[in-house]
């Protein structure tokens, strides 16, 4: 048996072994897709075990999230840090080996997975980012950012309908640096794909501009090495290499269903030992698979000893260059202090059009920030100016088109921020956030800064109807955890919540309006807080109005109402739940006194997030049904929110505690 064949079998046994003891897990891809994952590791990534996040190493992805065993099997074989105590706690608490990867805590994985198709859109983005990093730094002899991202993904990942958004985006442009090892074997959890997936695979990646190869047998280590020169041999395009392989492979239920979701049993798995000639102890690898591996791991740094000579050679022949690319993948960190200052927020005004303004500010400060959007840049205004547009005949462009396509424009900004050297921003309408929801979910799930525009923020976008008309989203937005969501009442607002994107390691969703609103004196800074004091009175408040967005107008409008009957009226502008939330009680407590039982809740979305703060006593004015078409003042009116209305709950709410 070759050294090769044979650390290929150490991968899948020690793969079943670990799935087996957890009594947990996914063998068939471990099986299956094992001598991919070892040519991969052995004759074509470019890594530095010692230093995993060497900025010019090749990224390699597992999509099929759930074969994560495979994954932790090649790390550890190949000087990762994985250590054999880490297998023997595949999926326990707190261990290095969780279910399926993530990202931050396991050395060597470059992003969370398991979602089906989330990894296979995650690479787009980082060869994306790798083709901006290349034309913006690398100069004649000096190739500073080289590298090639790898992706395995499965049947399950093609099936999803974000696979084939993704493809499309990327064999537009042509990210010929993106290869994709398709281990496709034929079945999924429910048996056979004969009745779910019969798309000729082939055929769907030709017509999306990608290069095609196939090899017949994922076990043939040679055709599959052969395959991959093939692949890099072409940058003129991606590649898919369409793996025929055997769910389960070497196992009594290969080529079954069976072998996809749970351990192959202990007398199958002694089966398996038994059939690949496998005589070891439980969670040994053989000497000589670790010497193999081990060296390839150690010519492997070469590579990297190789690349800090030329980065120190091109620091000499281009300096500012070189500043500028650690400026890039150290990030920029600008002083913020002054921008409120920049904006000279007067007349009314849609927060969407003054969140253009200030992201074009922000764009000079941070020259490595690229802007995207689903075919809506005009009207999200997430432009920025004089930019250009990234393509094939442009890689420096800082806005991207990324087509109708919102589902892969949230997984591939999540690979572009992942790579490391860019920040991204995205934008579409509001409504349609729910399409992007599983990317926006895996960015806060990752604490990974990407920065989502959404604009058309509310039943405000008037005659488009209900399709468009945002409702329900926001708390569904707000439910995420580690996610910032802003909905600003102004351009003040809009600057703060831009400033907490950019300054704070998590994703953050800026909700912008279609509609002018007015600009509010007091409005500013404070907003960081998620909720502050907006307008008060002298006194103790009789009531407290609490809104955000375009209904602070209604509030403030309400205000003036009940002055005339001598009420004492507070104003709460609340542009972040979460944030407030994240205060101290001393703070919350005095923007919201107990003691004030008044209250009237107001916004133009659902009302499900607000009893929390209305109390016993309070009103909520909130949407509880969709929209309907018609202008946005007639919606408004028809709906409750008006001025009027949020006095008038507002003097209801006054007699309620009167009553106790």
């Amino acid at each position: 048996m070759s050294i090769a064949k044979k650390s290929v079998d150490a991968i899948r046994i020690l793969s079943a072994e670990a799935i087996q003891k957890a009594n947990s897990g996914h063998p068939g891809i471990c099986l299956g897709a094992a001598p991919i994952g070892y040519e991969v590791f052995a004759d074509f990534l470019n890594f530095s075990y010692k230093n995993p996040n060497w900025d010019n190493r090749d990224r390699f992805i597992l999509s099929a999230g759930h074969g994560s065993m495979l994954l932790y099997s090649l790390l550890h074989l190949f000087g990762y840090g994985i250590s054999i105590e880490d297998i023997k706690n595949f999926r326990q608490m707190g261990s290095l080996t969780p279910g399926h990867p993530e990202y931050g805590k396991t050395s060597g994985v470059e992003t969370s997975t398991g979602p089906l198709g989330q990894g296979l859109a995650n690479a787009v983005g980082f060869a994306l980012a790798e083709e901006y990093l290349a034309a913006t730094f690398n100069k004649p002899d000096f190739n500073i950012v080289d590298h090639f991202t790898y992706v395995l993904c499965g049947d399950g990942c093609l099936e999803e309908g974000l696979s084939y958004e993704a493809c499309s985006f990327a064999g537009t442009q042509k990210l010929g640096k993106l290869i994709l090892l398709y281990d496709c074997n034929k079945i999924t959890i429910e048996g056979d794909i004969s009745a779910t997936f019969g798309d000729d695979t082939a055929t769907r990646f030709a017509g999306q501009g990608w290069q095609v190869i196939r090899v017949p047998d994922a076990n043939d280590l040679v055709v599959l090495k052969l395959a991959i020169e093939r692949a890099k041999s072409d940058l003129s395009r991606p590649s898919v290499i369409i793996c025929n392989s055997k769910i389960g492979y070497g196992s009594p239920l290969e080529n079954s269903a069976d072998s996809h979701g749970a351990p192959l049993g202990e007398e199958n798995l002694l089966k398996t030992k038994q059939r690949l000639g496998w005589t070891e102890q439980p969670f040994t690898v053989p000497e000589d698979v670790k010497v193999h591996c081990l060296e390839i791991a150690e010519r492997k740094l070469e590579k990297e000893k190789m690349w800090i000579n030329l980065f120190e050679e091109y620091s000499k022949a281009y300096p500012e260059l070189a500043k500028k690319y650690k400026q890039y993948m150290n990030g920029y960190d600008p002083d913020f202090a002054d921008i409120f200052d920049c904006f000279g927020f007067e007349k009314p005004e849609a927060t969407r059009v003054s969140g253009g303004k200030i992201l074009n500010e922000i764009a000079k400060l941070i020259p490595n920030l690229l802007s995207g959007s689903a075919d809506l840049a005009p009207s999200t205004k997430t432009e920025i100016k004089d930019g250009g547009y990234f393509s094939p005949e442009n890689r420096t462009g800082r806005n991207i088109h990324f087509g109708i396509r919102e589902h892969a424009m949230a997984a591939i900004c999540n690979g572009i921020q992942l790579h490391g050297g860019l920040r991204v921003l995205c934008s579409t309408f509001f409504a349609f956030s729910d399409y992007m929801k599983a990317g926006i979910r895996m960015s806060a799930l990752m604490k990974i800064p990407v920065i989502y525009v959404m604009t058309h923020d509310s039943i405000g976008v008037g005659e488009d109807g209900p399709t468009h008309q945002p409702v329900e989203q926001l708390i569904a937005l707000r439910s995420i955890p580690d996610l910032k969501v802003f909905r600003p009442c102004d351009g003040k607002e809009t600057v703060a919540a831009y400033v907490a994107a950019f300054t704070q390691n998590s994703p953050t969703v800026l909700v912008l309006s279609r509609q002018n609103l007015k600009q509010h004196q007091n409005s500013g800074v404070k907003t960081l807080a998620g909720g502050y004091v907006l307008d008060d009175c002298k006194g103790k408040p009789d009531v407290i109005l609490i809104g955000t967005g375009s209904e602070i107008d209604l509030c403030m409008g309400a205000k003036e109402i009940l002055k005339q009957d001598n009420l004492n009226v507070r104003v709460v502008s609340m542009p972040s739940i979460g944030e407030f939330e994240k205060q101290t009680p001393e703070y919350k407590q005095y923007v919201l006194p107990d003691a004030v039982k008044a209250r009237v809740c107001v916004e133009a979305a659902s009302h499900f997030a607000w009893y929390k703060y209305a109390r016993d006593f309070g009103e909520v004015i909130a949407m509880h049904s969709f929209g309907t078409s018609a202008p946005a003042n007639v919606l408004f009116d028809y709906y409750g929110f008006t001025k009027e209305n949020v006095a008038e709950k507002a003097k209801i709410s006054i007699q309620k505690v009167k009553k106790g």
